[in-house]
């Protein structure tokens, strides 16, 4: 399983994504239905526009994530969805850079998502006509002119940002998603389509924890003084904790406590960690860093790690860790049902752009890639 396209490895359109960015805020919002359904389009126009969001429900009436996405001053909100009084988006686009909600299902499903919430029909509505029947050769529209999503937003966005052959990138994982699946089709004979009844929906196995979003997760990284290991002296002086990094996800609050080893300073623990050796001279201590990190930690959080390592040296040196840990590396293993490499390979995989580190040393650059991670998999999780 990919876990950006989320799609079997066989048939991943990854490669044909190219990320575009946009002035106009994209805002999905996409019924429970159709989250499941391999063939949408929405998930795949969601990797292509850095700067849009995508929200799973039916009834967004006090919704924080919806409120906020309609309130950007700088950016009113319109609704993208045909109607008698809606704006023909070519030929009267709107002035100035918008936030451009975008419902997402079939078209029994939009018209409940929007009948189901008045406030999105207190914005100005637009639509367009199609220059050319839907690609969507795998999925029967219910009329000649209507389109998938991904579709629509190449025509919109071209109207709105005044470059209409920009986004025309769009439409290379679509066609290359649509192409794969007449393939099997033609192969297996006479695969299930689109309508017929569906099963269960499969569930992600991500713990259910993330599903609460980013508010109690606090993600970590540890450095060790460590010997290497064929070291004569790795058999007398064990690793030691010597740097702990940690970061709140919902605030963006950093720990970062670089301790003074308790045993001699091993010739690589510079170059590992990236940090000089006088920082670790003038190192606080162990107990320090732990009354620090006590100060820091707070009843609720919910400590996310990729892999054992950090955690195991955290509390063999001496620690305390909430009980309730997520294993980030584990989650992504159970996901792919596979081996998944190191944290750097991991994190490239999954096309997330490197965030700048905001602590010192390899720790910094280790805690970004672990936050992306975490934070790509809330995404899921909640979608």
């Amino acid at each position: 399983m990919c876990l950006r396209c989320m799609r079997p490895q066989s048939v991943c359109y990854c490669r044909f994504v190219t990320e575009i960015d946009t002035v106009t805020r994209i805002v999905f919002l996409q019924h429970p239905r159709e989250r499941h359904m391999p063939i949408g389009t929405a998930h795949m126009a969601s990797l292509c526009l850095p700067n849009s969001e995508l929200h799973v429900g039916v009834d967004w009436q006090g919704s924080s994530n919806l409120t906020r996405a309609l309130s950007d001053p700088a950016r009113p909100a319109a609704l993208l969805y045909p109607g008698p009084e809606a704006i023909d988006v070519v030929r009267s686009p709107p002035p100035g850079p918008i936030t451009l909600v975008v419902v997402d299902g079939t078209w029994w499903q939009t018209k409940k998502l929007v009948r189901a919430n008045p406030v999105l029909g207190t914005l100005p509505r637009y639509a367009f006509t199609p220059p050319a029947p839907s690609e969507y050769r795998i999925r029967k529209e219910p009329r000649d002119d209507y389109v998938s999503t991904i579709e629509a937003l190449v025509h919109v966005l071209g109207a709105l940002e005044g470059e209409p052959g920009r986004f025309g990138a769009l439409l290379q994982p679509f066609r290359a998603m649509v192409d794969t699946q007449i393939d099997c089709a033609e192969r297996l004979h006479g695969a299930r389509t689109r309508h017929k009844k569906a099963g269960k929906p499969r569930r992600l196995p991500i713990p259910a924890c993330l599903g609460d979003g980013t508010a109690d997760l606090v993600c970590v990284v540890g450095e060790a003084n460590a010997w290497p290991y064929r070291a004569a002296d790795r058999s007398v002086y064990p690793d030691v904790l010597v740097q702990w990094v940690a970061r709140r996800l919902a605030t963006g609050e950093t720990f970062d406590i670089v301790a003074a080893p308790e045993t001699p300073l091993a010739p690589n623990t510079p170059i590992h960690t990236r940090l000089s050796r006088d920082l670790f001279a003038t190192g606080g201590t162990l107990g320090e860093l732990f009354d620090r990190w006590h100060s820091f930690l707070r009843p609720t959080d919910l400590v996310c790690s990729w892999g054992r390592y950090a955690t195991s040296l955290f509390a063999s040196s001496g620690g305390h860790l909430p009980a309730d840990r997520i294993d980030l590396r584990q989650v992504a293993r159970t996901l792919t049902q596979s081996k998944v490499g190191t944290l750097e390979g991991f994190a490239a995989g999954l096309g997330i752009a490197e965030s700048a580190p905001v602590v010192r040393g390899r720790a910094g650059a280790r805690l970004s890639q672990v936050e992306d991670i975490a934070r790509h998999f809330v995404r899921l999780q909640q979608s």
